[in-house]
């Protein structure tokens, strides 16, 4: 937890929508507007990033990368969660809500599996740093920082609840868990050439 308050919420969700809508890449449009702000608040902003990355560390959410990646390591998950975010508070609600809706996303439907940066977007995890980095000279000083704001909690913490556990490579139990996403996947003959 803490010492200070995270970011607002809707002023987050402003920032990443922000960086979307900049002609630059999003995460580099993502760190030149944190880099504008004090280091308070690019550390605060990362503390918020935190929170809401770890609100969609489930296993549904990792069914569904799984899916659309053509399989999903752990970093892989780290960047989709991020991907998840740069998509802005919409998306990210919705997929937060109902992984299957991830069907309905453009790069889903028009790509296929494997694609890019836009739903695995390891850069957007960074933004925070490197625009921290610009204000000190020293990337490592935003961890530092980061540690610096956190006091140990007054009790212990309860255990992360990432949901019902299930087998990934089980078609059966993916196409019941996610109906739309698996028929995509494991049915659509396009989408299962292009993942090859």
């Amino acid at each position: 937890m803490a010492q200070w308050p995270l970011m607002d919420i809707d002023e987050f969700w402003q920032v990443i929508e922000a960086a979307r809508t900049s002609t630059a890449p999003t995460h580099k449009a993502l760190a030149d507007l944190l880099a504008a702000r004090p280091a308070e608040e690019i550390l605060a902003f990362q503390e918020r990033f935190d929170v809401v990355h770890g609100a969609v560390d489930r296993w549904d959410l990792w069914a569904a990368a799984y899916l659309i990646g053509g399989g999903c390591s752990d970093d892989g998950f780290i960047d989709f969660r991020a991907g998840l975010i740069a998509q802005g508070r919409a998306w990210y609600q919705r997929a937060a809500l109902h992984p299957d809706d991830l069907a309905d996303h453009p790069t889903v439907r028009l790509a296929g599996p494997g694609p890019g940066e836009e739903l695995f977007y390891e850069e957007i995890n960074y933004a925070a740093a490197a625009a921290f980095a610009r204000h000190t000279g020293d990337r490592d000083a935003f961890y530092t920082e980061l540690a610096r704001r956190e006091t140990a909690p007054s009790q212990e913490e309860p255990e992360h609840d990432m949901g019902e556990d299930f087998d990934f490579d089980d078609p059966a139990r993916m196409r019941q868990r996610l109906p739309r996403l698996a028929a995509l996947y494991l049915d659509d003959e396009t989408h299962r050439t292009r993942r090859l």
